[in-house]
């Protein structure tokens, strides 16, 4: 009885604390459970509290669980949540560890007794010997771009043979043409089978073949894992999802929690397609659990709101499954917007803030500066160094330490001996840098080449800022001066680092930077669904922040120079954070010309997804999800609807759509506002129909709403001047 009642306050234990939306995701019935859950919502307390809560319950033993994640962080996080609520021994490890993990154990038996060969860390020197076997040669950072495009394409699943074709589907940018890429993705693989080791992705491809075509592996594999825990399932790539279906093996004690809204890894070969059919399989009815959590315990109701404002008004299938997230803390300050004449000046005002908030008692570990690519660094550097603020650059290496950085420092140096006298700096700049290889218009395709083009171009930048009238001597040693102040070493201080890898992390204090059109949205997001990533980015980078946050743009990236245009994703002005409207979220931008326009988003009210489709818009719903309609008040609109077209003489659709009605009888507005909220209902139809409407929704009859039809002239009585005294 004792032991009984030891496991009994084990679970009460477990359950405490929870709010509803978290007790409902601990406590569902086994089978496919997806929790939805948004930034901040709690999402890796829920997980570890279900697996705790049925193991301690007796429901399930601990050996049989197996929770995979996405970093060794995290996957270490669960396991030290696990054991403190009293589960040890499950395991909790990433794809490419629990699959290596498998094919260690199974390698006698799937090798023939040969040892599994050596994980390369690194694809870079087989890269380089590949490509040099289809004629091309290349550096360290064409190398990184070449593996890159290589682990796209092996964990999407797609062959050498298969690579031209599947990256014309996909609307990849490879560093070199499609048929060129895939004779080095193959020469690739020739390389790494003569060398004896295999890659990363080898190890989920092996593990997927070993469950898939040896029955005594997959029985023993089944036998040990039965139920499965998979954390940010958005994240999830086309190898990973094979490998937990061979895991599953048509079992569905599955559950899976994510957030499409920080879908932010598609170039990787990640997908929120699997995230959305989860949660399509598990809506009512179903058989499964679908549980949205959307209290955010992180940050204010202010950037809370924010956070709203940017996602309600995303497109495309992740938006199906946003989120409109609660703020649960305390009120804090408004999130402001601030624009500068130029990047120097936005650094230094970045800056200067964050020495206030150290002073004013902020830690500066809980401070950090988030932009959208690494070469965007260097300002802040400077500027941070300039008002001795320490800061750590995370995720990349300081400015001033990166190899292509140091090596046009060298050619910066080298070119002093031959420029001609009174050229222009700017121009003399550009020169050294053609002869490391750069071009002034030409962003080269792949992410570490255009990195590192993006870095030398900040070079030029601080020519320009500089001045033309200073020498290419003048310039080195200044580069030289900002260098040694960027290498004073730093153990606490503001965080430097990209929105990408700012995923997973958060701050007190928060500056999302450089907004503007070029960098966020980056210029290469050339198709809808790569746009509406990069509002996915700014979100992920707005709910970083605990209670302070600051976006801002510069106008121009020098002084004086070419004038660029906030980002389209800013829905607020200088004076705080627009408000939201009764049915949607409005927000106002302006064009290019200074126009303010209001842009509206509408949520579908049953699903929550944004509409985009005029006829959805106006039903208030997608047209997939369920009708409510009242028949009885359809049929009595229609009919007002004929007679007061005949009674206009117009068409029946003069006077409202098919949709509209539909929209009506379906959300049965009782007061003029509920009325303008339902698209398509403007001013003036508000004043020619409104109160004949919302007539017709208490119950009217049409015949009582329709006009008085005016006498024909033969009807009319006689009189002087009539048509009948004649």
């Amino acid at each position: 009885m004792a032991g009984h009642s030891s496991e009994e306050g084990s679970v009460r234990a477990v359950l405490a604390g929870l709010d509803s939306e978290q007790r409902a995701a601990v406590t569902a019935a086994a089978g496919r459970v997806c929790i939805l859950a948004g930034a901040g919502t709690g999402k890796t307390r829920a997980i570890t509290h279900r697996i705790a809560y049925r193991v301690l319950s007796g429901e399930i033993q601990a050996r049989h669980v197996l929770a995979v994640t996405f970093t060794a962080r995290a996957a270490a996080q669960l396991r030290s949540r696990l054991a403190q609520l009293g589960v040890p021994s499950v395991q909790a490890r990433t794809f490419h560890a629990a699959a290596l993990r498998q094919l260690r154990y199974f390698a006698e038996r799937l090798l023939g007794g040969r040892p599994l060969p050596d994980v390369v860390n690194s694809k870079a020197r087989l890269v380089t010997l590949a490509a040099a076997r289809s004629g091309v040669r290349t550096d360290r950072t064409g190398a990184r771009d070449l593996a890159s495009e290589i682990e796209w394409a092996k964990s999407s699943l797609v062959e050498p043979g298969d690579y031209t074709a599947a990256a014309v589907k996909a609307g990849r940018e490879p560093p070199h043409e499609p048929a060129k890429m895939a004779e080095i993705f193959a020469a690739y693989e020739q390389v790494k089978r003569s060398s004896g080791v295999i890659d990363f992705e080898d190890l989920l491809r092996a593990a997927i073949w070993g469950i898939e075509e040896h029955e005594d592996v997959a029985d023993q594999v089944r036998a040990q894992y039965r139920h499965f825990v998979v954390d940010e399932y958005q994240d999830v790539n086309p190898a990973q999802q094979r490998l937990l279906q061979a895991w599953l093996g048509g079992r569905d004690d599955l559950t899976v929690v994510g957030d499409a809204s920080q879908t932010i890894y598609s170039f990787t070969g990640a997908t929120s397609a699997y995230l959305v059919d989860v949660a399509r399989s598990c809506r009512v009815g179903s058989g499964g659990t679908l549980v949205r959590l959307v209290r955010d315990y992180r940050s204010t109701p202010q950037v809370v709101a924010l956070a709203n404002q940017i996602i309600t008004l995303g497109h495309g299938d992740e938006a199906k499954l946003r989120l409109e997230l609660v703020g649960q803390r305390s009120p804090g300050p408004d999130p402001v917007l601030r624009g500068y004449a130029d990047e120097p000046a936005e650094a230094a005002g970045v800056a200067a803030r964050c020495a206030e908030l150290i002073a004013g008692g902020t830690p500066a570990r809980e401070i950090a500066v988030l932009f959208r690519t690494n070469a965007q660094s260097q300002a802040y550097e400077e500027a941070l160094a300039e008002a001795a603020v320490p800061y750590v650059v995370q995720g990349t290496e300081r400015f001033f330490e990166r190899a292509e950085v140091r090596q046009a420092m060298v050619a910066l140096r080298a070119a002093t001996r031959t420029a001609a006298a009174g050229a222009p700096l700017r121009q003399a700049v550009i020169g050294a840098l053609e002869a490391v290889g750069w071009r002034p218009d030409a962003p080269p395709p792949g992410g570490a080449a255009r990195e590192r083009w993006e870095a030398l171009a900040a070079l030029v930048t601080l020519a320009e800022e500089f001045g033309d009238g200073r020498s290419l001597v003048e310039f080195g040693e200044e580069l030289t001066r900002r260098a040694a102040l960027q290498h004073a070493p730093t153990v606490d201080g503001v965080t430097l680092t990209s929105l990408h890898s700012a995923k997973g992390l958060e701050w007190d204090a928060v500056f999302v930077v450089g907004l503007v059109e070029g960098v966020l949205p980056t210029s290469y997001a050339k198709t809808p669904d790569a746009v509406e990533e990069e509002r996915r980015l700014l979100y992920v980078g707005i709910t970083r922040a605990r209670q302070w946050l600051a976006l801002s743009y510069a106008v121009s990236r020098a002084p004086g120079g070419r004038q660029r245009r906030p980002s389209r994703f800013l829905p607020l002005d200088e004076s705080g954070p627009r408000q939201p409207s009764r049915s949607g979220r409005r927000s106002e931008s302006r064009d290019p010309n200074g126009t303010r326009r209001r842009v509206i988003a509408v949520a579908c009210r049953v699903c929550g997804a944004t509409l985009t489709d005029a006829a959805a818009r106006k039903l208030g719903r997608c047209s997939t999800c369920p009708s409510t309609m009242d028949e009885e008040l359809f049929g009595r609109l229609r009919e007002w609807r004929l007679g007061m077209a005949a009674a206009q003489a117009v068409p029946a659709y003069v006077v409202f759509t098919d949709a509209t009605l539909t929209a009506l009888a379906e959300r049965r507005p009782t007061s003029m506002d509920q009325l303008v909220d339902i698209a398509g209902i403007g001013p003036r139809k508000l004043g020619l129909y409104g109160a004949a409407v919302l007539a017709l929704v208490g119950g009217a009859r049409p015949v009582d709403l329709l006009p008085t039809p005016e006498p024909l002239a033969s009807d009319r009585p006689a009189g002087n001047g009539s048509a009948t005294s004649s």
